[in-house]
């Protein structure tokens, strides 16, 4: 792809890159006030079977994924014209969905003008490892970083790292406003669970919540990592890195029937956003129906996505995602030279 080329694509975003007053304010009815209904339908629930909480506690997640990206879009100041109104929303919506407002939208931001860049990461992405990188790093670093990319780890105790402890603590170097906003979120929550836990009692109130947060915690984490994590993504170094083939390459279009595609804000359609994060999720299917070259992003189904879960280690040289059983003899015999590991730091993984 040409400089025209990416000027170009870059400029035919910009008619999708308003918002609507009326198509947002219908967005949070029709998102907000089913999960506040099914969240009073699961407590109702409990006097009958929990086995029947369990699957309203369910969906209400897939509300709280829905929420999530209201919450995102205000971090791009793409839900609403005015910032205020984006900074107020976003940050009620990041006390439901356990995340604070100003502290992810800066790392977000830097997620976005690093996405795919093998020398900046760190920042708002998971841990991604070159092949060269794993085989010339200590025994330690390889054992923490096979924790870290199992699945059971990654979706099974990644909720609730992330969201209920990670979240509660501001980043290092964190400036006032994003300190302040942080504290604020983290009273916000203990005090709306506080009344809930006196209204209905700490016992049910656990037992509703608990399900919803893992869920919507585990399913935000699985969009995030299928997004970037797919067998012909796209990595580079700084001198060859491109901020439009991060987005058009290094961002998959995952395809989901269109009950899921609506629950999940369109979330989908990753590499328009990537592209243009000024794009509101509602806008984000047209502007990839009416833009030919964006509709030759790699596309994944539920079914293929589960592939991912083999993809390890990036390998630089094949341009392609590998296993651990793919580089096993490399340990053993290394067949090439292998770098230094200095940029695969564990880094500060957002989940959605």
């Amino acid at each position: 792809m040409t400089h025209s080329h990416v000027a170009h694509l870059k400029k035919e975003m910009i008619p999708y890159e308003k918002s609507n007053i009326k198509t947002s304010m219908k967005q949070i009815l029709n998102t907000i006030l089913p999960l506040v209904l099914l969240w009073i339908a699961a407590y109702a629930s409990l006097s009958v079977s929990y086995w029947l909480t369990l699957p309203i506690a369910i969906v209400a997640s897939g509300f709280v994924i829905r929420t999530f990206i209201i919450f995102h879009d205000c971090c791009h100041q793409s839900f609403f014209k005015s910032r205020r109104a984006n900074d107020i929303l976003g940050t009620i919506t990041g006390v439901l969905t356990l995340v604070p407002y100003q502290q992810w939208k800066n790392s977000h931001s830097i997620h976005h003008a690093t996405s795919s860049n093998l020398d900046k990461r760190g920042v708002g992405d998971m841990w991604v490892m070159t092949v060269d990188e794993y085989v010339a790093a200590p025994l330690m670093q390889r054992i923490a970083y096979r924790f870290y990319r199992n699945p059971i780890v990654m979706l099974g105790l990644g909720p609730i790292f992330i969201f209920v402890l990670t979240y509660r603590f501001n980043r290092k170097g964190a400036k006032r406003k994003e300190r302040m906003n942080t504290y604020l979120t983290n009273v916000l929550i203990v005090a709306l669970y506080a009344l809930l836990c006196w209204v209905i009692g700490w016992q049910a109130f656990l037992l509703v919540q608990v399900p919803i947060i893992f869920v919507s915690g585990m399913l935000g984490i699985w969009l995030f990592y299928v997004q970037h994590q797919f067998e012909d993504s796209y990595f580079e170094h700084e001198d060859e890195w491109s901020y439009v083939l991060a987005a058009v390459e290094g961002s998959s279009y995952y395809k989901l029937p269109k009950l899921l595609q609506w629950m999940t804000g369109n979330i989908g359609f990753h590499h328009v956003h990537h592209l243009s994060p000024k794009v509101p999720n509602y806008l984000l299917e047209q502007a990839h129906n009416d833009t030919p070259p964006l509709q030759h992003a790699t596309t994944i189904t539920l079914r293929t996505s589960l592939q991912s879960l083999r993809f390890r280690l990036w390998d630089e040289e094949r341009k392609t995602f590998v296993s651990f059983k793919q580089i096993k003899h490399l340990l053993k015999n290394p067949a090439r030279e292998a770098v230094k590991p200095a940029n695969s730091r564990r880094p500060s993984v957002q989940g959605k």
